[in-house]
């Protein structure tokens, strides 16, 4: 008898958790496509719920008892995926408009065999988009999600592109979309999309690398949007959408911190590599051509800062209320130029200030080398903004040391600011220069409406 329940005790004890986990083999799909569900579960069996999230929850599709098998998670899974198998394959319906798809999985069980008898459920989530059909039909706005920056700031597996939440705090420097990642979506885009869709504007979607992989769709757009935290781009992507708006198409960065570091893609985009401060353990640093170093656009090696881009980078940006900085700050921008486009039906006059109610001026914001002339902010032009950027609005920001003095030619201590503003070449390109924009719309704040519903309303025409 001590036998016996010493070896139910054993038994019992390795009741093994219930879990679920999955990704899928790409991250867009256009109707007609095939989506291959990766999914490990400890569950016999598992179901599954897809949803178009917008201005609200829309379940487009249900099934249960899906046959479930459990596999294991290579060391490198982090860097190289996890490379299980499909477990279940759907293909996605013509009726499935483009969006943002998040797929819950649910497993349950009844415990153990004989002790620990108790409904057990285990959760999770994983996404996907949907481009449109026919691209350009139903609308002329194209939102290209940050997901590259999804990707760099997932630790599943033990690592990210950042060394505060790895494995013994270590930093990597490959990220593989084949492995289960929460994303960022519900903590800024998702606000942009619930406001937009909300007032009338329709919205096309794709993924960050859809940009680089299938860079026709760009034509069939008037204005490509970046929301939120978009921080992570490939040459490819920039090349591409630089191309789009020589060619008289326009870009909003409703986002800071936009175009910060230069990833390449590998995998045929399943994968990302970027060395960032470590860049001179980049191969690309062993040969004469930096072009593609995975450091700071910005940095003097690669020779492309973002600012001729976006107009503004993150080397005279930084920080507003958060990591240290200004955490007494207003949160609010101050208007310079009130006369613009941008402000009309705002009611906004020189020096007046908005978007403190609900900070839209925080975490990380991008900026432009300035000088007062005539008692208001204009670029040195010195940096990469191009010569047609009128500054419209500004607010006080830093680095962080941490994250500043591993680069030489950084100004040790330097105050920048967030910088609102405008350029045309070809095409024009409006920023808002940071994170927290939508947050703005989140919370009605009337000034941020009014100036998104501008940017959208010229510029997509």
């Amino acid at each position: 008898m001590e036998a016996y329940n010493a070896q139910l005790a054993l038994s019992e004890a390795q009741l093994r958790p219930l879990y679920i986990e999955g990704y899928t083999d790409q991250l867009s799909y256009a109707p007609g496509d095939e989506v291959a569900f990766h999914i490990s579960t400890s569950a016999s069996e598992y179901s599954l719920q897809i949803a178009r999230i917008g201005p609200t929850r829309e379940v487009v599709w249900n099934e249960q008892d899906i046959p479930g098998s459990a596999y294991p998670v290579p060391e490198d899974a982090s860097s190289h995926g996890c490379r299980w198998p499909p477990s279940f394959r759907l293909r996605v319906p013509d009726t499935w408009r483009s969006g943002y798809y998040e797929v819950s999985m649910q497993a349950k069980d009844n415990g153990g065999e004989f002790t620990y008898r108790n409904r057990r459920t285990a959760e999770g989530v994983l996404h996907f988009v949907v481009r449109s059909g026919q691209p350009g039909h139903d609308t002329k706005i194209l939102l290209q999600l940050a997901t590259n920056t999804y990707n760099a700031y997932n630790n599943w597996g033990g690592y990210s592109l950042y060394s505060y939440h790895g494995h013994s705090n270590l930093q990597g420097h490959r990220v593989s979309f084949d492995r289960p990642m929460a994303g960022l979506f519900s903590r800024w885009e998702l606000f942009f999309v619930e406001w937009a869709e909300r007032n009338g504007y329709t919205l096309d979607y794709a993924a960050n690398s859809d940009l680089e992989f299938r860079p026709e769709l760009l034509k069939d757009y008037r204005l490509v949007l970046s929301v939120g935290h978009d921080e992570y781009w490939s040459a490819g992507m920039r090349d591409n959408l630089e191309a789009f708006i020589a060619d008289g198409g326009n870009a909003a960065f409703f986002s800071g911190n936009s175009v910060c570091w230069q990833v390449r893609s590998e995998d045929n985009g399943r994968a990302l590599t970027c060395w960032k401060q470590w860049y001179n353990h980049d191969p690309i640093y062993k040969t004469d051509d930096y072009r593609t170093l995975s450091t700071l656009w910005s940095h003097y090696l690669v020779g492309r800062p973002e600012n001729e881009l976006t107009g503004v980078g993150f080397l005279y940006g930084g920080y507003h209320l958060s990591h240290g900085q200004f955490m007494d700050g207003a949160g609010e921008y101050t208007v310079h130029r009130p006369d613009h486009w941008i402000f009309e039906g705002t009611d906004l006059k020189r020096d007046d200030t908005f978007g403190g109610k609900h900070t839209v001026v925080g975490y990380e914001c991008d900026g432009c080398e300035l000088k007062i002339q005539d008692g208001l902010p204009v670029p040195t032009y010195q940096d990469g903004t191009p010569d047609s950027f009128l500054i419209l609005c500004t607010a006080p920001v830093r680095w962080h040391p941490d994250d500043s003095e591993w680069y030489e030619r950084w100004e040790r201590g330097r105050t920048g600011a967030a910088t609102m503003g405008i350029y045309t070449r070809g095409g024009t390109v409006f920023t808002a220069a940071t994170t927290d924009w939508a947050h703005g719309l989140q919370g009605g704040d009337p000034a941020v409406e009014r100036i998104t519903q501008n940017v959208l309303d010229r510029l997509s025409r």
